[in-house]
């Protein structure tokens, strides 16, 4: 019964848009535990039995909000299902994580470092070099880079299709960016694989996800940027925070061109709202410098 709402409720998800990859893990995860035990409908208690069973309170209640949203829909056709509280195991406290804005010298290291990887005579160290230069140069998601094809690559930039909501963007390149990528493409040409996936390892298949953020902490590891296995650090997605950092430090501090220059950087970037972008942004000494001359321009008047 559960499992039968389940494929009807993941499959609502994916129609109007959302990939629902993780959402579907932790729902199956929790339709099995309560089918074990008999359960054909939703029952508070046993949500939060399941939900406590993870090991942080923000995984916790992750679990309970997903299945809450899961009770809410099934509980509209059948009110035997019950809805548990958003606040059964407290409130919600959303603490951002501070990104860290890499600098030039560490963007630089960590390329350096891809490219000692072994074995060094096949295609794995340039792929992973043109992969982590183009998360830095382009701010993509690391899934749009990992989902990018061959004919994905155009005399225009990069196609990136269907990420969120189904929508799909053109990414222009940078000369540099585009000569690097040339560089992987003959290199890619050499290996005569038939896949179709732009990033593929030296057997010609593409990497995993999981594979890619581990070869990338080992890296930072080995650079000093992040301490041991289980300690924070800096992520490969700090790679889209600092990519919208450093585009806004090099924009005009005029608030007019501020203002295009954030419309554009929420297109570039693939947000659908432009709240999401501010998300992404840091002070940084360059930002803050200019906020204050900004200021000071206002307070005397100078700003119209």
């Amino acid at each position: 019964m559960l499992s039968q709402d389940l494929s009807r409720y993941v499959e609502l998800q994916r129609t109007v848009g959302f990939k629902f990859r993780v959402q579907h893990t932790l729902l199956r995860s929790f339709v099995t535990f309560a089918e074990k035990h008999g359960d054909r409908h939703i029952q508070v208690t046993r949500v939060l039995e399941w939900a406590t069973l993870a090991p942080s309170p923000q995984q916790r209640r992750n679990r309970l909000v997903t299945v809450r949203r899961f009770a809410l829909v099934l509980a509209a056709e059948d009110l035997r299902h019950q809805i548990p509280s958003a606040e059964a195991l407290g409130r919600n406290l959303l603490k951002r994580r501070i990104p860290h804005i890499y600098t030039r010298d560490e963007i630089t290291a960590l390329l350096q470092a891809a490219a000692r990887l072994k074995p060094s005579d096949t295609i794995r160290p340039l792929m992973y070099e043109t992969l982590f230069g183009l998360l830095a140069t382009t701010g993509m998601r690391i899934s749009e880079a990992l989902a990018l094809r061959l004919e994905d690559v155009t005399a225009d930039g990069l196609v990136i299709r269907q990420t969120k909501f189904q929508k799909s963007r053109l990414l222009p390149l940078h000369d540099t960016t585009r000569d690097a990528l040339d560089k992987y493409l003959l290199a890619r040409r050499r290996l005569g694989t038939l896949n179709s996936m732009l990033f593929v390892s030296a057997i010609g298949a593409p990497p995993a996800y999981s594979t890619v953020i581990a070869v990338f902490l080992r890296l930072a590891r080995s650079l000093g940027l992040r301490g041991e296995p289980g300690q924070t650090g800096p992520r490969i997605h700090d790679l889209r925070h600092t990519f919208a950092v450093r585009s806004l430090e090099q924009c005009q501090p005029d608030h007019h061109a501020v203002g295009r220059h954030i419309v554009a950087l929420s297109t570039y970037l693939g947000h659908a709202h432009v709240t999401d972008t501010y998300w992404y942004l840091q002070a940084t000494p360059i930002l803050l410098r200019q906020i204050a001359a900004a200021g000071e321009a206002l307070h005397q008047g100078a700003v119209t």
